[in-house]
């Protein structure tokens, strides 16, 4: 069938080569705009762009598609018969919902109605959940409310970062989009309304969703969240009033240390060139590799040999001075 594809990161790119593979004639692609990436600010195509570059195929990229008469134009001369939406980071407008005869099918990378949103699979892992999935859904004028066509379920493996996630999510999804295609063009699929009462949010991350609270979260809960915000914003946190950056954490097993009584969440513990932070409810959290403000980021044993601690107790493992406590 003759198919619109709206997309823009990596993420959309195996879907947009399944539906190569699948034979369907891709009569445009649709991107949004060279972006300037990195400190060099180098102005940088999308992954999509340069996947459909290498297919021959024809791609634009408007700055608008609200209220932009050429590009409804365009898109109303080609007809096409469905238009799929993967990542491509613009609200549709209605005139291209009710363009094609297939309606228009976006791929979300949640299970829905959980997780609606910019940043599904973050906030999936980040909230601990140990199975998240995808979603073919018809778009409508709502953020992530259409009806839902299909669904996979995909395990979140304890180990695992969003970053990890989602090249499983990317490549477990474009299939899905193939079937979804095929059933709607043989009229074997019924949209089914999604349950509104149970939906929850994923917005766009903010770099303070990285800084670790350690009287507000237990130690998984703060592993959850630097798991789920790898790559970005990571987990973060200070001491001494410079800023730490948590590279690589992990929650020890406590029975393996001799752990203060009756710590408050922030003070650090120093044990066999292990540092250890207290966290909610009694928790401990284990700092691996970690990166004080204008250093270089280092194992926690490099990191405890070779800087001036703030606090003359602390490779004793007493408490810090509450100015040198971490949060």
């Amino acid at each position: 069938m003759k198919i619109v594809f709206c997309g823009t990161p990596r993420f959309a790119v195996p879907t947009l080569e399944a539906l190569l593979a699948a034979g369907h004639d891709i009569a445009l692609v649709v991107s949004q705009p060279d972006r300037p990436v990195g400190r060099s600010q180098a102005l940088t195509a999308p992954p999509v762009k340069l996947a459909a570059y290498a297919a021959g195929l024809a791609v634009t990229q408007p700055e608008k598609i609200r209220n932009n008469p050429e590009f409804r134009a365009v898109l109303e001369a080609l007809a096409p018969d469905a238009i799929v939406v993967v990542a491509y980071g613009r609200i549709i407008p209605p005139w291209m919902l009710a363009l094609p005869r297939l309606g228009c099918i976006n791929l979300h990378a949640s299970l829905l109605p959980k997780y609606r949103g910019a940043a599904p699979i973050q906030w999936a892992v980040a909230s601990g959940e140990t199975v998240t999935g995808n979603t073919t859904m018809l778009l409508e004028e709502g953020l992530d409310t259409g009806p839902i066509l299909l669904q996979q379920a995909v395990v979140i493996r304890p180990e695992q970062t969003a970053a990890d996630l989602f090249d499983d999510l990317a490549t477990g999804g474009a299939p899905l989009v193939v079937e979804t295609l095929a059933r709607l063009d043989e009229e074997t699929l019924d949209p089914t309304p999604q349950n509104h009462a149970r939906a929850t949010l994923a917005p766009l991350l903010d770099r303070e969703d990285g800084r670790m609270d350690f009287a507000a979260r237990t130690a998984d809960e703060l592993r959850d969240r630097w798991r789920g915000f790898q790559p970005w914003p990571g987990a973060f946190t200070a001491l001494d009033g410079k800023k730490l950056i948590v590279h690589q954490l992990e929650v020890p097993d406590p029975a393996a240390f001799i752990l203060p009584a009756s710590p408050l969440p922030g003070d650090l513990h120093v044990e066999s060139g292990r540092l250890l932070v207290a966290c909610a409810r009694h928790t401990w959290l284990e700092l691996i590799e970690i990166q004080l403000e204008g250093k270089k980021r280092l194992p926690a044993g490099d990191f405890l040999r070779g800087t001036a601690l703030p606090a003359g107790d602390f490779l004793r493992g007493t408490a810090l001075p509450a100015g040198a406590r971490l949060g």
